[in-house]
């Protein structure tokens, strides 16, 4: 009991506790928030890896490792990001490297790409995760643009530049990936061909389709890395 002209007892812990409680009920309601936004923002990038591994898998058979290149600036791609390699099979000798991640639901036009290759070649999982980093974080790239690649595509190959085709060996069965009853978005997977400066200038002065009745009529062998210009 407290004698007349006693200062009252606080209970200074107690009320500062009464304070601070609304402002951490606040910020733990706000967390709870942020970690579901991230778990569904997760759960919808692997159901969006999932369907994509599933789809590359029926074109292209299930004999393939995930691969990732874990050097270089990373932080503009998704932590699901990697590189899918496919073996050599009995319809087609030659090894195929797919993108896995490269666009994501906030993309507006997503898209994947995938190169050929005579050769088990790392150095392509370099190259592939450079475009697609380039796609995340400088600007969209979509059917008919090129990408400098900033070096030989395999050995000493004059071609280092990619134009980013239609998959005319897989057709629209691999062109159009289609998870929309997901309530994911229309993904259209394309060829990056492996081309030269000289290519690409002929692209810019005649037009993409242009180029590509060359390779047509030449029947360019796009996986040798030692191929001659067609223009």
């Amino acid at each position: 009991m407290r004698k007349e002209g006693q200062a009252p007892k606080i209970d200074l812990d107690t009320e500062n506790k009464q304070k601070k409680n609304p402002i951490h009920k606040e910020e733990k309601r706000l967390n709870t928030q942020r970690s579901k936004r991230k778990n569904m923002a997760y759960n919808k990038n692997q159901l969006y890896k999932d369907l994509l591994i599933k789809h590359y898998s029926n074109i292209w058979g299930k004999k393939f490792r995930e691969r990732t290149w874990d050097r270089g600036p990373m932080k503009g791609l998704s932590s699901d990001f990697s590189i899918l390699e496919f073996e050599p099979s009995l319809n087609r000798n030659m090894w195929t490297y797919s993108t896995c991640g490269m666009s994501t639901f906030t993309h507006i036009r997503p898209i994947e790409l995938h190169v050929f290759s005579s050769i088990q070649d790392d150095s392509i999982l370099e190259l592939l995760t450079s475009v697609s980093y380039y796609h995340n974080v400088d600007d969209n790239l979509d059917l008919g643009h090129t990408v400098n690649f900033g070096r030989s595509w395999q050995d000493s190959s004059t071609c280092s530049y990619g134009l980013i085709s239609l998959p005319y060996l897989d057709g629209p069965d691999l062109e159009i990936f289609n998870p929309s009853k997901e309530g994911l978005k229309i993904v259209h997977c394309y060829w990056l061909i492996p081309i030269t400066e000289a290519e690409l200038e002929f692209k810019k002065q005649f037009g993409l389709e242009t180029l590509e009745e060359r390779f047509d009529e030449t029947q360019f062998n796009y996986v040798n890395p030692q191929r001659e210009s067609v223009v």
